[in-house]
């Protein structure tokens, strides 16, 4: 359990690209009160929690009202996935949206920022594989605590800027991108050997 715990703790924390979303939350927050970040930290944190938990638990329904497969789903998380490490390491990213948002917590911060396309598929496949109310409680328990660490850093964004600057943001994004494409590696091999091994 403790196992499990950690694997996927560390999975969803790099796949919530939080190097990226800490760049990308200073750069729409640069003109803001620190207060008024907090606030806006918080309500993404929240927001990113919900749509991950909501996810989580659609895993086994969406797969069965579409009639998908597993293994179908998990080529092409990996697709996606290896797509979004591309553009971050090509210093590309996601879509930031406008900085003019009145409300910038849910969209873009939470989604797609955070919660992209490859998360989403990433989610609904650890829903849908994971058997048993205890594997499901410790996943869950893990994605939440990788989301928490993520609200972290954007709380803690001003202190983080002034160390490592933005240039040492970009890096770390870029590193994030090295480590999803092995992610999105690992997630297209296991739905090819699913369906080679499957009857």
């Amino acid at each position: 359990m403790v196992n499990l715990f950690i694997n996927e703790f560390i999975k969803f924390f790099f796949l919530l690209t939080p190097f990226f979303l800490l760049s990308t939350f200073l750069s729409l927050t640069s003109e803001m009160t620190g207060s008024t970040r907090r606030k806006i930290a918080l309500k993404s944190v929240f927001a990113t929690a919900v749509i991950c938990i909501i996810l989580f638990f659609l895993g086994n329904q969406i797969f069965s009202v579409f009639g998908i497969t597993l293994n179908s789903f998990r080529v092409g998380t990996g697709v996606l996935l290896f797509l979004s490490a591309v553009s971050l390491v090509q210093g590309q990213g996601k879509l930031q949206g406008s900085a003019q948002s009145e409300d910038i917590a849910v969209v873009p911060l939470a989604i797609p920022i955070a919660v992209g396309p490859a998360t989403t598929g990433a989610l609904l496949v650890m829903g849908g594989e994971l058997s048993g109310f205890l594997n499901r409680v410790v996943a869950l328990s893990a994605i939440v605590f990788a989301v928490l660490c993520t609200g972290i850093l954007l709380l803690l964004s001003g202190y983080i800027e002034k160390i490592v600057r933005r240039q040492g943001l970009t890096i770390m994004s870029r590193i994030t991108g090295l480590v999803l494409s092995a992610l999105a590696a690992q997630m297209i091999m296991t739905g090819i050997k699913g369906f080679i091994v499957s009857p």
